[in-house]
């Protein structure tokens, strides 16, 4: 349990405080370029680019952490602790999310359409049915519900790193236990959670617009992300020193076929809701995806279709590919590139639809620079917060019951 394997190589625990401070400072960068530069609207619409970004990048790993226990995993546990010590960053991230209520509370439509004043009477909508959109859509509820999402999120990150970790100190089995027991209702919670924040976070900023799939994509984007995570994660640890023997090809063999199985998964989904409201066809639904066909977000969504799908998935199909750490790695950092120009591509567009008949926001250096900037330093500051942790710990749940099971894994 005290092998220098299992602990964060120190030259990567000596990044943690310059990646914190760094990220902060680019994320001011990125905000103050897009609200000085264009307008406060493109500003906090690049916050929100990188807010979501990185809570994506949590909640899959959340997930990752949660099924494994459900289904009593073995493969999966000398990697684990590495999806443990980033669905942790929930934490910071639920003080990032402050701003994004605040300009509800303080900036009236700086970010969501929906929070200006006479909204119904702007977009000619029907009296009664922006009653009925308000009692949903309204500062004080939007704000409560935020709460109370980061609230089960912090709760089950905590719950399962403590045990985890408290496995760690005790080697007691009553602790994989109880996390099992648990993990069902716990995927549940975090289902309607994450669809609920999915619809408020992101969707509302179209207020008029649904989708009930909306969620599930959400999801789709996080869990791949999460996998891709763990592979990279791994092999930057391996070349630093750290669990060489207990992570093998094995592991990322099983690695690539998660990540070329939920590329599949995401294409599924996102196919399945452009198709159902292309053929329903009714005009509040349409708008969304409309504003994406034309002009230059017509053309980013082509690019998403050729480069977020067909190529990753092409590039990951071969198990020669899936069995070579290095190739999987730059795969893994690809998709993870990719994965934030599909949530700049949801959210960007609607950052100038504010009038009747408004164009959305156009792709120029100020819209790109500012959620560029945004997310590279939130990814940056919750690194550096990621490797705080993971230095005060092991990188492996070195007494897990499954552990000896994990390391003699070997694929058919």
């Amino acid at each position: 349990a005290d092998d220098r394997a299992f602990k964060l190589p120190a030259p990567l625990a000596a990044l943690s405080l310059p990646a914190m401070v760094v990220g902060v400072v680019l994320l001011l960068v990125g905000w103050g370029i897009g609200s000085f530069a264009a307008s406060p609207r493109i500003g906090m619409s690049a916050y929100l680019v990188a807010f979501m970004y990185c809570f994506t990048l949590a909640i899959g790993c959340l997930f990752f952490v949660m099924i494994q226990h459900l289904v009593r995993a073995g493969w999966s546990v000398v990697i684990r602790r590495l999806a443990e010590l980033v669905m942790i960053a929930i934490i910071p991230l639920s003080i990032l999310f402050v701003p994004i209520i605040a300009t509800l509370l303080f900036g009236e439509g700086t970010l969501y359409g929906w929070d200006v004043d006479g909204y119904d009477e702007i977009f000619h909508l029907k009296t009664a049915v922006w009653k009925e959109k308000s009692r949903w859509l309204n500062q004080y509820w939007f704000a409560a519900r935020a709460i109370l999402y980061l609230g089960v999120y912090i709760w089950l990150a905590l719950y399962f790193y403590r045990g985890s970790v408290e496995q760690d100190s005790t080697g007691e089995l009553k602790a994989t236990e109880r996390m099992q027991y648990l993990a069902g209702p716990c995927v549940m919670a975090f289902a309607l959670t994450t669809s609920f924040a999915a619809f408020d976070w992101v969707m509302s900023l179209a207020p008029m617009w649904f989708s009930t799939m909306f969620g599930v994509y959400i999801f789709a984007g996080s869990i791949l992300s999460a996998h891709c995570l763990l592979c990279l994660g791994s092999w930057i640890l391996q070349k630093q020193g750290a669990i060489r023997d207990e992570v093998s090809v094995e592991h990322y063999h099983d690695l690539g076929k998660y990540i070329f199985g939920f590329i599949f998964f995401w294409t599924y989904i996102s196919f399945s809701q452009y198709l159902l409201i292309w053929y329903g066809n009714i005009p509040e639904e349409t708008e969304w995806f409309y504003h994406r066909q034309v002009g230059e977000w017509g053309l980013l969504s082509i690019f998403i279709i050729f480069f977020h799908w067909i190529i990753p998935f092409m590039g990951t199909m071969s198990r020669h590919v899936r069995r070579r750490p290095t190739l999987m790695a730059c795969w893994a950092a690809y998709i993870l590139i990719l994965h934030f120009v599909d949530v700049y591509w949801m959210i960007m567009p609607e950052a100038a639809t504010v009038a009747p008949g408004e164009a959305p926001a156009s792709i120029n250096v100020i819209s790109v620079l500012a959620p560029l900037l945004c997310s590279v330093g939130m990814v940056s500051a919750m690194l550096g917060y990621v490797l705080r942790v993971a230095d005060a710990n092991r990188i492996v749940a070195v007494r897990d019951p499954r552990l000896a099971e994990s390391i003699a894994f070997e694929n058919i």
